[in-house]
């Protein structure tokens, strides 16, 4: 490997330990190696294997160099430009990835449509592929056909895919009911702060579920004989800790009653799907749910999720920061009533078709015209709530439209560890955004936004409200190593360029 290419990957690798806040210490101590060690290799100055790349890469949760291409992308974003004309919204990521999990129910043929073709999706299919699960894309690739074996190979699970998604915790709930001993590595994903699973395996645990959890792996035990006496009360209202008990209790023969379960689009859609798989649940999109369970499921059936209320708060954001008239067809209107009230009052201008149903046949769906508004801070704070609350995924676009309107806006994170943190590296590009604590910000708007080159947040949605005020800020700017927007997002940069943005991918090495 030429010294040029030592230094880059070096530059990589310090960048991404860095947004991380990781000091050279703490890698070397994930790695098993010295901190003058890590100092070499980040100064160029040390033969490095793709062996040692992967697990650094694997470390920071952090794309250093990609087998089979060029290496990491980065995007090339020339801001300043108009958005126009109109755009869909995709389906749900955070569904999709439920409803995969949920497969492991089923003895028959699943079809998906519609599924995100995301990096997030990706890892659970590489999972679910490494035990036996067959998976093909049909139809031009819009649909999934999902295939499960009579005995899962546990033993043979790809544990890198697993680690790089925190979804596979969803595991847990279906395969309970499949074996009494079997074991999951820890999960990954954003980085977003210290997130407890506790709340999971209190919950599971009525369903006769033990978790040890040691060296990086979920030891779990199963006694059959332990089964839901009485109601169980979720201590977290969770969507992935309601949605781990939905699927435990699809598959125990008799009726399970879930009390302070999330009700969000993600959960709805789970139930929805276990519907067609002939589990009754009662109370859907309320906090206490009803599962009438089935010991065996074997049905060809055959799903739409519905689209996904994030990925239209992102356009909404998009359209807002860059001042453009736009329309964002099917959004799913329930999951952003809240966002579109408080938007209304900071003085969004906006129109809205008449509703009309997803292809679940449930979920409402409106199309949204955005058009160039002048916006005031809001009065109250933004601060996340459980559904039907403003959507917790949702607040970090908030800064982004709080540093494009006039005044003081405080957000108040309080879900996240450290996610506020990242809202921070907007200041780079022209926002004046000032930490109060790792859960709250204050931003002053509105801004003059400028171009900047920077690395990209390790998390999903900061990541994202980053790229937007790059879109907004004149003159050209960069993001390096986007693989966390991969995970949450089809085809981001290329739909955005259809609509009038001018983003362009590149990779370096």
């Amino acid at each position: 490997m030429a010294d040029d290419y030592l230094v880059r990957i070096g530059r990589l690798i310090r960048d991404a330990r860095q947004h991380r806040g990781w000091t050279q210490s703490q890698l070397a101590e994930a790695l098993g190696t010295s901190q003058s060690a890590v100092n070499r290799i980040e100064r160029g100055n040390q033969n490095i294997s793709l062996e040692m790349i992967a697990r650094i890469g694997e470390a920071l949760d952090s794309e250093i160099v990609s087998l089979g291409y060029a290496g990491p992308m980065h995007l090339r974003v020339v801001g300043g430009r108009r958005l126009s004309g109109s755009i869909d919204v995709k389906t749900s990521k955070n569904a999709c990835v439920a409803l995969l999990c949920a497969t492991l129910l089923n003895a028959g043929r699943t079809t998906l449509r519609r599924v995100a073709r995301i990096e997030e999706v990706y890892r659970i299919l590489e999972v679910l592929g490494s035990i036996g699960v067959r998976t093909r894309w049909i139809n031009d690739g819009n649909d999934l056909e999902i295939v499960p074996p009579a005995e899962l190979d546990l033993d043979s699970m790809d544990t890198e895919a697993a680690r790089r998604t925190r979804s596979v915790i969803m595991f847990l709930g279906p395969l309970l009911h499949r074996m009494d001993h079997f074991k999951l590595p820890y999960a990954g994903g954003c980085d977003l702060g210290t997130r407890t699973v506790t709340p999971h395996m209190t919950a599971l645990r009525h369903f006769g579920l033990e978790i040890t959890a040691t060296d990086g792996t979920y030891l779990a035990e199963v006694d059959r004989d332990v089964a839901p006496k009485r109601a169980i009360v979720l201590t977290e209202r969770g969507d992935t800790v309601t949605e781990n008990a939905l699927l435990a209790a699809a598959r125990h023969d008799g009726v399970t009653v879930i009390r302070n379960a999330s009700s969000n689009y993600m959960v709805q859609d789970l139930c929805f799907f276990l519907e067609e798989l002939g589990v009754r649940v009662d109370g859907i999109g309320t906090t206490t749910l009803t599962v009438h369970g089935a010991a065996h499921i074997e049905r060809d059936v055959d799903f739409a999720p519905s689209e996904d209320p994030v990925e239209a708060m992102s356009l909404l954001a998009a359209a807002v920061v860059t001042e453009s008239e736009l329309t964002i067809r099917r959004v799913p209107v329930e999951f952003l009533e809240i966002e579109l009230a408080v938007l209304e009052e900071m003085g969004l201008d906006h129109e809205r078709s008449t509703e009309y149903a997803a292809d679940n046949g449930r979920t409402r769906l409106i199309d949204l015209t955005v058009r160039p508004s002048k916006l005031q801070a809001p009065l109250d704070k933004i601060h996340p709530m459980p559904f039907p609350g403003l959507n917790i995924d949702n607040v970090p676009f908030f800064a982004a439209i709080a540093g494009s309107a006039q005044g003081q806006t405080l957000i108040h994170d309080w879900v996240y560890d450290n996610r506020a943190i990242y809202l921070t590296d907007l200041n780079r590009l022209g926002a004046q955004v000032k930490l109060l604590d790792p859960h709250r910000v204050l931003v002053d708007g509105p801004t003059r936004w400028r171009s900047s080159e920077m690395m990209c947040p390790p998390a999903l949605r900061p990541a994202v409200v980053v790229l937007l005020a790059m879109m907004a800020a004149e003159g050209t700017s960069v993001l390096r190593n986007v693989y966390v927007i991969n995970r949450g997002y089809e085809d981001l940069a290329e739909r955005l360029n259809s609509i009038g943005a001018q983003i362009e991918i590149f990779r370096d090495i």
